[in-house]
């Protein structure tokens, strides 16, 4: 304190203090960023060499359970990178308090430094994403982070003030809000008050409408959940309309959630009566509104009797069908199956895969094998046992990463046309240069728009006649009404 007091009496004394701070942040931050890499590089080569190994010459690479170890070392990794962030801005941040005397200049030097390493990708994730995998994993039941319900509280308030420092926050709310569906669907949330803390932590940070659809997810489950409850009252009204499985339909706003792909099941039997009885009770309450059934979401509970003993399997919606097609059938081959769920062939493989080659043997498969290919024949696996009455049998991993980038990159596209459309609609006439200022001003906040695609959307919308080029000055733009 004693040094700044000294270099403020020095006209233009303190900027050079404050960009030596900079530069001293930035390098440590820097070097966190190059230090997860490496160690994320290594575990990924180590992974690698040892399923290559295991495999042999003619393996066909990496197993289900190696990729999910592989994913599994890189994930933490990420999480112990957030937490090193977090703990140097804590450090930094109170010495520009404690130190500086909460000075200006040190608090924007502070934000540069960040700026510049917090956009840096870690083991081909971006920062967005890794912020967003944080907080999954602090919210969500068995996280690796254990901690007090106030240090939750008060890491996800640090969360939230570095996300301030990232260009791509649309990318993040995108990442985050896949996360938060799978963890609300698939009850996986820790605290229903921890949920909406960071929400309104997200809404005061970045503005109401960064935050309204996920508000609307957390609305739309304790809707969900009355509508269940009216749902049984129903059902109890009457036995008659009671089918013969037990099952739990979640009614969702299709805005609010991500897109989720249909696919037309063919359902079995047993599953058709609880669609149409739902069917049934839905419409007699609303008007109007149409319900699509995305059975990908859905999860069974399916009693399989084993000669050893009964065993209950959780699966999900594609794997019951799957099962309860050997019900009436000895043996299949994989294109009878296909045939009969109707399904494309990755939904297919996937549920194949999980049933007959990976921990769980559900499924006999001729002949045997890693992988799944259309002349396998599978059978029920009588002999199967395992040490629990209760089993869950998961799917292979799905990386969304690819799917979320392109929806965020679509969106973007949107983004940038309404903002091209809402100035030019304001100002009328407007030379490119200044146009793209403009688009850039308005749209920073949520991510940083490429001038390239920026060019592009103006040439778009002048096709679709919303903007023409000056005859005399074709830098110039008109908007036509």
């Amino acid at each position: 304190p004693v040094a700044v007091r000294l270099f403020k009496r020095i006209t233009g004394g303190l900027p050079p203090v404050a960009d030596i701070f900079k530069k001293h942040v930035e390098k440590e931050g820097v070097a966190l960023v190059k230090q997860a890499e490496e160690t994320a590089t290594g575990k990924k080569d180590a992974k690698a060499g040892a399923a290559s190994g295991a495999g042999g010459p003619g393996s066909k690479g990496m197993s289900v359970v190696d990729a999910a170890a592989v994913a599994a070392a890189a994930t933490t990794t990420e999480q112990v990178f957030v937490r090193n962030v977090i703990e140097l801005h804590d450090k930094y941040l109170q010495y520009v308090s404690e130190c500086f005397s909460n000075d200006s200049l040190f608090h924007r030097a502070l934000k540069e430094a960040f700026e510049v390493f917090c956009n840096k990708g870690v083991a081909g994730s971006t920062s967005a994403e890794l912020l967003a995998t944080f907080c999954d994993n602090l919210l969500k039941k068995g996280g690796s982070e254990k901690l007090s319900d106030e240090a939750i509280e008060e890491t996800l308030e640090k969360v939230v003030r570095l996300l301030a420092y990232i260009s791509d926050k649309d990318l993040f709310a995108e990442f985050y809000r896949k996360k938060l569906s799978r963890r609300l669907l698939f009850d996986k949330s820790a605290n229903d008050d921890h949920e909406r803390s960071i929400l309104t932590k997200l809404k005061q940070q970045c503005g109401a409408q960064f935050t309204s659809k996920m508000e609307g997810m957390v609305t739309d489950l304790q809707l969900a959940r009355d509508n269940q409850t009216a749902f049984e009252t129903w059902m109890g009204d009457d036995d008659a309309r009671r089918p013969k499985v037990d099952f739990t339909v979640t009614v969702l706003t299709t805005g609010f959630w991500p897109t989720y792909k249909f696919m037309e099941l063919a359902l079995p039997e047993e599953m058709v009566s609880c669609v149409t009885t739902f069917k049934t009770f839905y419409e007699a309450r609303t008007m109007h509104r149409k319900l699509t059934w995305i059975y990908a979401l859905g999860m069974c509970h399916v009693k399989a009797s084993f000669d050893a003993k009964p065993i209950e399997l959780i699966v999900s919606t594609f794997q019951a069908a799957c099962l309860l097609l050997f019900n009436e059938s000895e043996s299949l081959t994989y294109v009878e199956v296909r045939d009969r769920l109707n399904l494309p062939d990755d939904d297919v493989m996937r549920s194949l895969h999980s049933l007959s080659c990976a921990k769980y043997k559900i499924l006999n498969k001729t002949p045997e094998g890693k992988s799944i290919d259309e002349t396998d024949v599978f059978s029920f696996n009588n002999k199967f046992n395992d040490r629990l009455r209760r089993i869950k049998v998961p799917l292979p991993p799905v990386d969304e990463k690819k799917k979320t980038v392109e929806d965020v990159d679509k969106d973007r596209r949107y983004a940038i046309d309404a903002a091209i459309v809402r100035t030019m609609k304001s100002r009328k006439v407007l030379p490119h240069q200044q146009l793209v200022l403009e688009v850039v001003t308005q749209l920073t906040t949520m991510f940083k728009p490429d001038f390239k695609i920026i060019k592009k959307r103006i040439e778009d919308l002048i096709s679709r006649d919303y903007l023409e080029r000056d005859k005399d000055n074709p830098n110039v733009f008109k908007y036509l009404a």
